[in-house]
């Protein structure tokens, strides 16, 4: 730890692969990371879809340390099945957190933890598409952590609620960590060894993951304006 560097947190690679006392823990560390980022308004700031897709790359050494699965099809989906719950459960406490305090979190001054301006931005977001925005929100980092709160916020029903929670957990977790380890072994199978370029992969995933949320904030600039 003594070269430990602060950006390290921004990099989900250093979660994944993290030891403690010469024992691998970075499968729980993943697991309370995606239950941080969508049940605490806190969790804004770590890493999300990227985490999920390197979690696919890097699964059988998360899983190995907790128990050997020899089919490669069912370690990978236990894996998704933890993130999933984590994932479910992590909404639930974040409409419940909405449904309790929401006066509170609309009249509390920005911290470095909490941004009104987020809250406020998932809550329009939330009235545009509705229920659907559970879905959407997982596939996109910020609004991931306040649509669940803000959906407490507004009381909307918990049945409904609960719905569009799993449905999207289990996309997202599914699909990131499939998409990870399934195209890790087929650039592998044309000598491309995908955990050399974890760098460009956070990039383009980052991109691909943020550039819908500055594309609807630039839309809605002209608007100030007037």
């Amino acid at each position: 730890m003594n070269n430990f560097d602060w950006t390290q947190l921004l990099n989900p690679e250093f979660y994944i692969t993290f030891s403690l006392g010469g024992v691998q823990i970075g499968l729980y560390i993943v697991l309370f990371i995606v239950f941080a980022e969508t049940g605490l308004f806190a969790g804004f700031f770590l890493p999300g879809d990227s985490l999920l897709f390197l979690a696919g790359i890097y699964s059988r050494a998360l899983m190995e340390n907790v128990v050997v699965i020899p089919s490669d099809f069912v370690n990978v989906f236990v894996l998704a099945l933890l993130v999933a719950i984590c994932g479910i459960f992590g909404n639930m406490m974040g409409y419940w957190f909405g449904s309790k305090s929401g006066y509170y979190l609309f009249k509390k001054e920005d911290t470095f933890w909490f941004k009104k301006k987020y809250l406020l931005q998932s809550k329009d977001f939330f009235e545009k598409y509705g229920g659907k925005a559970i879905i959407y929100a997982r596939f996109l980092p910020i609004f991931r952590t306040f649509a669940p709160i803000v959906a407490g916020i507004v009381s909307m029903d918990k049945k409904k609620f609960m719905y569009y929670n799993v449905m999207s957990s289990f996309l997202w977790s599914f699909l990131l960590i499939f998409a990870g380890h399934y195209l890790y072994g087929i650039f592998l199978n044309f000598g491309i060894d995908l955990k050399h370029y974890i760098e460009y992969i956070i990039i383009v995933i980052v991109l691909i993951s943020t550039v819908p949320v500055f594309i609807k904030l630039l839309k809605k600039h002209p608007a100030d304006k007037i």
